[in-house]
């Protein structure tokens, strides 16, 4: 790989990024990365019917949040710039005119509603209309009317497209990094508008432009852009730079849960998951979830997105970024389309939580406690969630393990008084709360030592005496060791919880 190794992940703004074009951004970042070359960021907006404001602020977001900060951009300037397709404008059109004039590319001007009745008719007769090399001699482009005519309407103002004049029955040879040869006959091809009439080149100009503007060496992108890369390796070709053309790999699609058709918001929408990564909201009001706004830690989000559709070729499968760079190959990217499971992604949130400090987890946790109220120290935090952690896959699930810790509880589990507080208990849970009112300094193991004593002497069962205690203290039968939550809770707090269990289950 002689050439510096530059590649570019070129998102257009019309909403929010899906986790399928992050998967892609993520893909890009680490190939880069683990060839000490560059990743750019290119806002590719040419198509301002479809621009959604706030799109591309949400591109920067999102990639930020994730760690994946491009190397040159429309935020971080570059040599190669500018990044963002609509400030290139005048680069375009001389190309078109050059393929124009080199027999590459021809006029159109023909309307949208004649190519309507054109489709229309087609579809009557049960088949399918494609402006090619087989109808363009009958259509009302510059192929047919002539130079002179040509020029008339041009200076008319006449509203037209240029499109490139695919060639008669040829081969297009071209190798995929991930699939291979791939071939594709020119005969199956129809010439694709690459300017159009506002005055803004299509994708596949800008696309092929700018890239070699850019000493872009490989482009890697999502498969459905497959279909397009014949026309992209005829650009090169006609504009002169095959040997400038860089090498290309069409990444899997990511499938829905069931592993049929690509994953889409309806899918996030029926089965309750997130599919961007920051919460969008719309220009309309419409909100869509978010993975951060959800609960999920951005190394949780890479490491998941990274495992869709590459293999490592080992059984490991917590990386983080560093790893993920040191072990990225484009060549153990698979060619089939890869299942996205919801159930994995918590289990990778989870995994990523278990390995967050107690002291940071705390930190994250604040802001919960605020909104309910409640002031705590980070230190007497991390202490709770230590002891719960395990249990929770978001940091928001601490609260359903942990509340106890910082209120009282108002009620008691009616299953766990049923089964554990009977007819003898409250005699027993007194005799328990004397001891505990003697202990000195209240630790966890003073505690412990001495209930199990008495449990022991009275030849009592140990449910019949831990049960009701922690039904008293905890409010139901959940919850990590008993007398560590006492200890944390402190000896007045115990003291109070136990008599109020006391006077309130009968």
């Amino acid at each position: 790989m002689s050439q510096k190794v530059r590649v570019r992940f070129a998102p257009s703004p019309t909403g929010p990024l899906h986790i399928g074009g992050v998967r892609t951004a993520l893909f890009n970042y680490l190939f880069a990365k683990a060839n000490k070359g560059d990743f750019i960021l290119r806002i590719e907006d040419t198509d301002q019917t479809r621009f959604v404001e706030g799109a591309e602020a949400y591109i920067n977001d999102s990639l930020e949040w994730l760690g994946m900060l491009p190397d040159e951009g429309v935020l971080q300037g570059g040599s190669y710039g500018p990044y963002k397709q609509s400030e290139r404008k005048a680069t375009y059109l001389p190309l078109a005119q050059k393929l124009i004039e080199t027999g590459w590319a021809y006029y159109a001007f023909d309307t949208p509603e004649e190519l309507d009745k054109l489709r229309k008719k087609a579809e009557a007769d049960k088949e399918n209309f494609a402006y090619d090399q087989f109808v363009r001699e009958g259509l009302n482009n510059s192929l047919t009317l002539g130079e002179e005519k040509t020029q008339d309407l041009i200076r008319s103002g006449m509203p037209y497209v240029i499109r490139f004049k695919m060639p008669f029955n040829q081969e297009i040879v071209a190798n995929d990094i991930i699939r291979g040869t791939v071939k594709f006959s020119t005969s199956t091809l129809d010439d694709k508008v690459i300017f159009k009439s506002d005055g803004l080149p299509t994708y596949h100009l800008a696309n092929v432009a700018d890239d070699f503007a850019m000493k872009i060496s490989h482009v890697i992108r999502g498969e459905e852009w497959l279909p397009s890369l014949p026309l992209h390796v005829m650009l090169y070709e006609a504009l002169g730079w095959e040997d400038e053309m860089p090498e290309f790999a069409h990444l899997p699609l990511i499938l829905k849960p069931s592993g049929k058709g690509k994953l889409s918001k309806r899918d996030g929408d029926k089965e309750g998951f997130p599919v961007f990564p920051l919460e969008w909201s719309a220009p309309n009001g419409e909100k869509a979830a978010g993975y951060r706004e959800s609960g999920y830690f951005a190394d949780a989000v890479v490491n998941l997105l990274a495992l869709l559709g590459w293999n490592p070729g080992t059984e490991q499968e917590l990386f983080s970024i560093e790893e993920l760079i040191q072990s990225f190959s484009l060549d153990r990217v698979n060619k089939s389309g890869a299942r996205f499971d919801p159930e994995k992604a918590k289990w990778f949130n989870q995994q990523y939580l278990q390995k967050r400090s107690d002291e940071a987890l705390a930190e994250l946790f604040q802001p919960i406690l605020k909104e309910k109220g409640i002031r705590a120290s980070n230190d007497f935090v991390s202490q709770i969630i230590g002891l719960v952690k395990e249990r929770a896959i978001f940091t928001a699930d601490i609260w359903d393990q942990a509340s106890y810790f910082f209120t009282a509880p108002v009620e008691y589990d009616t299953k766990t008084k049923k089964k554990f507080w009977k007819e003898s208990t409250p005699e027993i849970v007194t005799h328990c709360l004397n001891i505990l009112k003697e202990i000195e300094p209240f630790t966890s193991a003073a505690s412990e030592e001495k209930i199990k004593a008495y449990i022991e002497g009275s030849e009592l069962g140990f449910g019949t005496v831990m049960n009701p205690l922690r039904l008293a203290i905890v409010g139901a039968g959940k919850g990590p060791h008993l007398f560590d939550i006492m200890e944390i809770i402190g000896k007045e707090e115990t003291i109070k919880r136990i008599e109020k269990a006391l006077d309130r289950i009968k």
